[in-house]
């Protein structure tokens, strides 16, 4: 769909953290408008956590800056107070194991307020009073979830936000946070499970080594990947069609071949119309393969850079 927000609930401008043997996130500028789901997308390492701490004023800086809800990032006082708009879910939880669920809640809800929690404990149903230690990690999720939402914010921070929830409940999550978009809420949440992210997402940004290496709508990145063809056909045609400009990711099995179709479909069209092919299916690729385009084919296998430190 068509951006057509306002405001910008985020603005991010030549953001860098450098750790000194590791560059957390270089020069990153981009914005998240108000009333959008932005998905911030890479593998682990890319730089996510690093770039939503640094939003949140949990790590500094090193050069460059960020408003959140008009707060620059480097003003402390301003952030404390817009704070109170934003609901924040970390990826690593940092629960004192040894208290309940219960006891979580009222902590928070001393500092933010609590007006949604029975609301929440509706849809997501953390044992609330049971101690954490008993917690499976889907529970803990929740639990983080609906700490994150409870007081209602304008704006609400997740990292990993769908991590350990069984697909149910991941489902139950998505449906949740397209109702709060029309509610009028703005969420930000980074991941690396690229099938949420059409589910849910208005736009992306893709991070690669800190940098920023893509910033689509969600259509606008759906409609890079192509079609994925899978047909049977003769050993002369599959000759024939892989030598086709915008054909690529093939793979050959007993009686046929797959591949991404990237070019221009009537040309594919015409090609396949001089062939004997007795079989075809034209889908839409994995948003996996979609991503691929953006690391290359080793691009979800590089090696952990980032700084991770619970909240």
């Amino acid at each position: 769909m068509a951006a057509m927000w306002g405001m910008a609930t985020i603005e991010v401008s030549d953001l860098t953290k450098d750790y000194g043997s590791v560059l957390g996130v270089d020069s990153l500028s981009f914005t998240v408008e108000d009333g959008e789901i932005f998905g911030f997308l890479g593998p682990n390492g890319a730089g996510k956590t690093t770039t939503i701490r640094t939003l949140l004023g949990l790590l500094e800086p090193t050069s460059g800056t960020a408003t959140v809800l008009g707060a620059d990032v480097h003003d402390e006082d301003a952030l404390i107070d817009a704070k109170q708009r934003i609901g924040y879910l970390p990826a690593h939880l940092g629960f004192n194991e040894e208290v309940m669920g219960t006891e979580v809640l009222d902590y928070h809800a001393s500092i933010k307020g609590d007006s949604r929690r029975d609301e929440l404990l509706d849809i997501f149903t953390p044992p609330v009073k049971r101690p954490i230690r008993e917690y499976s990690t889907g529970n803990k999720r929740m639990l983080g979830i609906v700490q994150a939402f409870m007081h209602d914010p304008e704006l609400v921070i997740m990292d990993e936000p769908t991590s350990g929830l069984d697909p149910l409940m991941q489902e139950e999550f998505n449906e949740f946070v397209r109702n709060e978009r029309k509610r009028g809420k703005t969420l930000f949440f980074s991941s690396h499970v690229l099938s949420e992210v059409r589910r849910v997402c208005d736009r992306v940004g893709i991070l690669r080594d800190g940098k920023l290496v893509g910033l689509e709508d969600i259509e606008t990145l759906l409609g890079r990947g192509g079609k994925r063809v899978q047909l049977q056909t003769t050993d002369e045609a599959r000759a024939d069609l892989t030598s086709l400009d915008g054909v690529i990711d093939v793979e050959t099995f007993a009686e046929g071949i797959q591949f991404i179709y990237t070019g221009e479909y009537n040309t594919l069209l015409r090609e396949l119309a001089t062939h004997d092919v007795r079989e075809i299916e034209i889908s839409e690729p994995p948003l996996e393969d979609v991503f691929m385009h953006y690391y290359g084919a080793d691009g979800a296998a590089e090696p952990s850079q980032e700084v991770h430190s619970d909240a």
